[in-house]
């Protein structure tokens, strides 16, 4: 039995004493223990190496103390493990060196055995599970769909991902086709996380908010409702798409435990669009980890009230940034521990 089984309980929609509280990247570049291993291995190395990325998983359980460890890796693992070759370059990010721009190369992309290409992850998995010893439960994720599929045809990050939506508009099939490949290895993938000790999943659509209402259903939301759907009956599946609020009521419908919010919706927009039954989670603004700290406490202590305590789940609009202070971090999550 997990100890601190709060984020569950949340997520299940059950009444809490106080709301859970984790936030999205905190294995990361915030902690100095974490910039000890970046220095020393390479990102790939970091995500590979089962040894690694449980220990990363696990630091800020130890120094932070969320109420949930997310497994440290990578969205990008996925088209890797199909045949579609990623690099990372410093201070650039991820890089597609051979964007996928016809129908001919998405005939090229495969749907993997995912033990065999993703093993290593199942592996830190199992490791992670053991070094948390129950304490609390550990959340798998994935990049949505689109997400991946915007990464693979731009060929790098973008701000507005003019190719990838470029490409959806005048190769609808090719579009499809890529998207609907990239959907059957996820979910293989994520049914293989939650088989090896994920408590959670949660899907990252960081892209989403790139397309229209209507293309966003099309494009985006189809895909992410068939992950959900074959991962609902097995495990708890959280669903993020960052600037996607105006999908929020359309993702209420489905088999999602719990829908993200980011920091431009607030609470009363995001439980009215929801319709006020669902779990959500968000949404503090991550450069507010910049403020003082008692104003991150008050600020902390005002969103929970207007979320309310219950079906809700603490935490950011996005992932932590980088020049965050350690102690503005366990701060945010005191201010949630401490919340009457």
């Amino acid at each position: 039995m997990i100890k601190n089984d709060l984020f569950l309980r949340a997520l299940k929609g059950e009444s809490v004493e106080r709301p859970p509280v984790w936030m999205m990247r905190q294995a990361g570049r915030y902690l100095p223990e974490f910039r000890a291993l970046r220095d020393k291995y390479d990102f790939f190395t970091r995500c590979e190496t089962p040894e690694l990325a449980a220990e990363i998983t696990v630091q800020p359980i130890r120094i932070v103390k969320p109420d949930a460890a997310i497994l440290f890796s990578d969205i990008l693992v996925v088209p890797r493990a199909m045949g579609i070759d990623v690099e990372l370059k410093d201070n650039i990010g991820p890089i597609i060196p051979n964007p996928i721009r016809s129908m001919e190369q998405v005939n090229q992309v495969f749907i993997p055995d995912v033990n065999e290409s993703l093993g290593y992850v199942m592996d830190a998995i199992k490791l992670t599970k053991e070094m948390l010893n129950n304490e609390v439960p550990l959340i798998g994720f994935a990049g949505s769909p689109w997400t991946i599929f915007c990464y693979a045809v731009e060929g790098k990050g973008s701000k507005s991902y003019d190719t990838a939506k470029g490409f959806c508009f005048s190769q609808p099939d090719a579009a499809h086709a890529l998207l609907q490949k990239i959907t059957d290895t996820t979910i293989l993938y994520l049914k293989e996380k939650v088989k090896n000790g994920c408590n959670a999943i949660q899907i990252f659509d960081s892209w989403g908010g790139m397309l229209s209402p209507v293309d966003y259903q099309e494009f985006s939301w189809k895909y992410i409702n068939q992950i959900v759907e074959a991962l609902a009956p097995l495990t708890e599946v959280i669903v993020f798409g960052k600037g996607c609020w105006f999908a929020l009521n359309e993702m209420s419908k489905s088999k999602a435990s719990a829908l993200g919010v980011d920091w431009t919706c607030s609470p009363r927009n995001a439980r009215y669009l929801t319709g006020g039954d669902i779990t959500l989670q968000g949404n503090f603004d991550p450069s507010r980890l910049l403020s003082p700290i008692p104003t991150i406490k008050k600020m902390v202590h005002e969103m929970i009230d207007e979320f309310g305590k219950d079906k809700y789940i603490v935490n950011l609009g996005h992932g932590i940034l980088p020049n965050i202070p350690v102690d503005h971090a366990k701060a945010f999550v005191e201010a949630v521990k401490e919340y009457k």
